[in-house]
């Protein structure tokens, strides 16, 4: 199989959830879980858990919880053999409630300082990014590193994978996202990429008739909007195709990690060769699996790829 490298970063999660229903306006008697999280941290888990070939180039502090999120993804099967250690401000920090539907309410990020992580790629990215076949790029890092990856896969004819974090270097370079091969974002941040206050509203049946229209324009060679309940909704430009990927049926525990669950299977689908709207399935019932759970990962699955999904 196909060695994926991934390019991110990992977070400390701070996770709330409340006993009863959850009062915006008022205190809430509930239970506190620290978890390993971050976008990148939680693909490479995720291909870890399902038995696929990964390699994380990354930065993580020497501090008790940067050794723990470590162990854990050299436990999975993650290669690490491309980690930076720096001494501190190598982990990010999400702090997030959730309601009593396991929903999102609020969230505070704090990135890490990738300032180090850019000297590292500049001084061992190529040779990175030629061992791999594929990149999967956390593009708002910063500009510096997301413009570096992207002429490094560009020269080695690596395919790039990208998944956003806070949209900060997208907004301001989108451009970005013609070179990548597939780019996967929920609603709201298509919203945001397009400058559309009506996306975020869109039906999946608006949205289909929206999303290749806008793709071929933005100039982005394949797209995927996810959509929460409703689903997904793909513009394959290999063949110009596009279509609506239903959701796999799941008991929401926690949502969040399902994103980038979807994401996960889905890639995963498209280094095995699928084609889109079939690596589309994949990745819906990854992110099912995952809103099951209190994890931000999915779990160890090392025949997921055997079964026969037919939901769609």
């Amino acid at each position: 199989m196909a060695n994926t490298v991934v390019v991110g970063v990992s977070f400390v999660d701070i996770k709330g959830f409340p006993f009863g229903r959850y009062n915006p306006a008022g205190r809430n008697l509930g239970s506190v879980q620290v978890v390993h999280g971050g976008v990148s941290r939680n693909v490479v888990e995720n291909f870890a858990n399902l038995g696929m070939p990964v390699t994380f180039a990354s930065m993580l502090e020497d501090s008790a919880f940067g050794r723990d999120v470590a162990r854990r993804l050299r436990g999975a099967g993650a290669d690490l053999s491309h980690m930076l250690t720096v001494e501190d401000n190598g982990l990010g920090m999400w702090l997030v409630v959730l309601d009593e539907k396991g929903s999102l309410a609020g969230s505070i990020s704090r990135m890490p300082d990738t300032s180090q992580l850019e000297d590292f790629l500049l001084e061992n990215g190529e040779q990175i990014i030629a061992e791999a076949e594929n990149v999967v790029l956390e593009i708002d890092l910063s500009e510096r590193i997301a413009r570096h990856v992207l002429d490094m896969a560009q020269r080695h004819g690596k395919k790039v994978y990208a998944i956003v974090g806070n949209m900060s270097v997208i907004l301001a370079h989108p451009e970005f996202l013609r070179r990548t091969d597939c780019f996967i974002c929920n609603e709201i941040e298509a919203g945001r990429l397009f400058a559309s206050e009506a996306v975020p509203a869109f039906s999946p049946e608006q949205m289909l008739e929206y999303l290749p229209v806008a793709a071929r324009t933005a100039g982005i060679p394949s797209m995927v909007v996810t959509m929460g309940v409703n689903g997904a909704v793909y513009y394959d430009g290999a063949d110009g195709s596009a279509g609506i990927c239903p959701p796999y049926p799941a008991t929401v525990v926690d949502t969040s990690g399902a994103g980038d669950a979807f994401f996960s299977g889905t890639v995963m689908g498209l280094t095995r060769h699928l084609p889109l709207r079939e690596a589309l399935r994949y990745g819906a019932k990854l992110a099912s699996l995952t809103i099951e759970s209190k994890e931000n990962s999915c779990p160890v699955l090392p025949d997921f790829f055997s079964e026969q999904l037919s939901f769609l």
